[in-house]
């Protein structure tokens, strides 16, 4: 089987060859330091974290970068609307986004360049652009020659005579463009704003040229995978192969990849919507959905239920049964802590690290693979993860309530350390000790009454605070049961 990628550049899948046998240059363009991240983060920087996963279970040695734009005039208003600097803005924010990250298991990048610690490459790369005729100077700024690259739109599918004044992303219409289509590589400097000396005079640099200029410095004129959100495929990536493809003559990347938009309730997500929700506030509690801590395991499962190149759509529904799906798939990842010593399985029964295969080949991973292969179907991935899950759920189940030893140990075992290599590979992981310090919080009197006052809310048919007592309780590892008899039983998983 061949890994096979849809592939944003020729309009389909293609089986995925990189470079250099064995290893993957990877980069995908990271966030504006200027807030917390919000709920399209986390589904892109998901999407591509497994990607990454994934090609390293496959063998593949993965050089990741990831950048952060700390140069933007969205951190500048921020900047001046706290009275302090643009460089204190970004700080924090990059911290804040580790924080959150790291929260929803999504691993660190190789590298993290930034915009600042790049400007001598970006005024080499524009220097090159001028003196191959794509790039002029005017009244400061310096301005890439759309017309000049007869490719341009060939990722997007847009023809020059399509474009529009301002189409060139965050940059202003201007009267020194010496046509609306292009775009700025250098904005020249502007009064109280910070700048860098270059050969066109103080100034910072446009957005696109920034990409261009750290994927060349950390990882060559041409890398296998290019992955961003579907919004940056024009005019951002479509900038970006201008820029680095007339510069070197050389593809900027054999592959590009973009993951679907996200929705809330079925409505583009917008502050001025109200519905921007961030990954804290909804990994804490505050999203006005679902005004419950969720835990980023069920989010991060949310996530892959649906195809990457999909839209996804949060809704307090799709939320409730992700932590529902949660506890499923978590009962079978701690069946091997809680039962492998008594069952006589050899320690450590916690399975190593997924940055390389750990099982062998069996139905379930020759299954796992091929929907993995498939341009990343992770719903189907999924149903098999689910399906290891369950059958050791109802293992457990067994051996909590019977106390029966299972005839065959070993297949058992093996079942177990399949489900923990492949729900690795989707960054799926639960900790038995994390989980009977959040279940410790309430003991069986505390959670009698909770369950009391959800049957006291069903028989006044308020099943919304119903749903969301039973969603508590199953946070912290507890089930409710409804019995045909109108009675309610409980018990921990």
């Amino acid at each position: 089987m061949s890994l096979t990628l849809h592939n944003t550049l020729t309009k389909g899948k293609q089986p995925f060859t990189p470079i250099t046998p064995g290893r993957v240059t990877m980069y995908c363009c990271g966030v504006t330091v200027y807030d917390d991240c919000h709920l399209g983060h986390a589904r892109s920087y998901l999407g591509w974290d497994v990607l990454r996963r994934y090609l390293r279970w496959r063998g593949y040695v993965v050089h990741y970068v990831q950048n952060f734009t700390d140069v933007d005039d969205k951190i500048l208003n921020r900047a001046k609307a706290e009275g302090t600097t643009m460089a204190a803005v970004s700080e924090r924010y990059i911290e804040r986004y580790f924080e959150d990250m790291r929260r929803l298991n999504v691993l660190d990048a190789d590298e993290y360049p930034r915009v600042t610690e790049h400007i001598g490459a970006i005024h080499e790369l524009i220097g090159q652009l001028e003196a191959k005729g794509y790039a002029y100077g005017a009244e400061g700024d310096v301005y890439y020659q759309v017309g000049q690259f007869a490719d341009y739109g060939k990722l997007s599918g847009r023809s020059q005579s399509t474009l529009e004044a301002g189409a060139s992303g965050r940059d202003l219409a201007t009267t020194a463009k010496a046509d609306p289509a292009d775009f700025a590589l250098w904005k020249g400097a502007k009064p109280d704003e910070p700048a860098w000396d270059s050969p066109w005079g103080p100034g910072r640099p446009g957005w696109h040229i920034e990409c261009s200029a750290m994927i060349r410095a950390r990882l060559g004129a041409t890398i296998d995978i290019h992955g961003g959100g579907g919004d940056l495929v024009f005019p951002h990536h479509e900038n970006e192969i201008a820029q680095s493809q007339a510069a070197s003559g050389k593809p900027l990347a054999h592959c590009w990849l973009h993951n679907g938009m996200v929705t809330v309730n079925g409505e583009k997500m917008s502050k001025s919507l109200g519905n921007f929700t961030t990954i804290r506030d909804l990994l804490d509690g505050r999203w006005a959905e679902y005004p419950q801590p969720v835990d980023p395991m069920a989010v991060r499962l949310f996530v892959l239920q649906g195809h990457y190149r999909k839209p996804l759509d949060f809704t307090k529904a799709a939320i409730a049964a992700a932590l529902s799906n949660w506890q499923t798939l978590k009962a079978g990842l701690l069946f091997g802590d809680r039962h492998g010593a008594n069952l006589g399985w050899p320690a450590p029964t916690s399975a190593p690290s997924s940055a390389t295969r750990q099982t062998g080949e069996t139905p379930w991973v020759e299954r796992f693979q091929a929907a993995m292969d498939d341009d990343l179907n992770t719903p189907r991935a999924l149903a098999v993860v689910f399906e290891l899950a369950k059958g050791l759920q109802r293992e457990h189940n067994r051996l909590t309530h019977g106390g029966d030893t299972p005839e065959n140990s070993a297949q058992l075992c093996q079942q177990w350390q399949t489900l923990v290599d492949l729900a690795q590979v989707l960054g799926l992981e639960a900790d038995l000790m994390a989980e009977e310090q959040t279940g410790a919080g309430l003991d069986d009197g505390a959670i009698a009454d909770l369950v009391q006052q959800r049957q006291r809310a069903r028989q006044h048919r308020d099943f919304a605070t119903a749903d969301q007592i039973r969603d508590r309780l199953a946070v912290v590892g507890v089930t409710v049961v409804d019995q045909p008899d109108g009675e309610t039983r409980w018990h921990r998983q």
